[in-house]
């Protein structure tokens, strides 16, 4: 299990990035989100500015297009180094494994593959809205499960998905088969846009193979030491 909590770095500009990285210890090396917010409006510089300082990043840009289209794009995505990255599983088996085949392709000889994960279903959706937006009749457990099935037949490493449906995900898929887990709140904090979340602590105890967490860190007074207390909560 991952010891470092994931940072979500949704900022919108490079130097609201700077001024939060420059509230961390020089040496203390972190594991960060890029989403589509920042790497919309900064590019790829950013990722390769955040690797060279020695981050590793998760890329989360949730591609979903045709085939032929993810697998070009993934192909270029591999050549910045990320460390891990994902499409929508909603894209189907044939569009996952194409983004597979392209990360593999852009992957430069001397380096490692970045983990491909399926987004299933969305910590900020809600039962009640899945049933109603997506016309999916079936519990919003049993549709992430589907999805994680559906990734691991097309030989991507995990998926992201709320802390909840971790524990059946593993027992229908493999135990070593990423659970990456968004919608992470300590106890105290607000909930935001979040409806299936977890504290750090819980997230341990069920099983998530990484956290993300956000808001929790960024806004706090003091992010630091906020990561560095939900860094105990997490590994402990």
């Amino acid at each position: 299990m991952n010891q470092r909590p994931i940072i979500a770095l949704d900022f919108s500009t490079w130097q609201e990035v700077e001024e939060f990285l420059q509230l961390f210890p020089e040496d203390e090396k972190l594991f960060v989100k890029i989403g589509m917010e920042l790497f919309y409006q900064e590019g790829p510089i950013i990722v390769r500015w955040l690797k060279d300082a020695g981050h590793d990043v998760f890329l989360d840009l949730k591609l979903h297009d045709i085939p032929n289209t993810v697998e070009k794009a993934m192909t270029g995505l591999a050549k910045l180094g990320v460390d891990v990255t994902c499409v929508h599983a909603a894209g189907g088996i044939r569009m996952m494994e194409a983004a597979l085949r392209g990360l593999e392709a852009g992957t430069p000889e001397d380096k490692k593959r970045p983990l491909l994960l399926a987004i299933t279903q969305l910590t900020s959706t809600s039962e009640e809205e899945m049933h109603h937006d997506q016309l999916i009749d079936v519990p919003l457990e049993e549709s992430v499960i589907h999805y994680a099935r559906c990734a691991k037949q097309a030989g991507l490493d995990g998926v992201v998905s709320s802390a909840w449906e971790v524990k059946s995900i593993k027992e229908q898929t493999d135990p070593s088969f990423i659970c990456l887990t968004p919608g992470i709140r300590p106890e105290g904090t607000v909930a935001g846009d979040q409806t299936r979340i977890v504290t750090p602590a819980k997230a341990h105890e069920i099983g998530s193979t990484f956290i993300v967490v956000g808001r929790p860190i960024t806004l706090a007074q003091d992010p630091y030491q906020a990561y560095q207390s939900i860094k105990e909560e997490w590994s402990h």
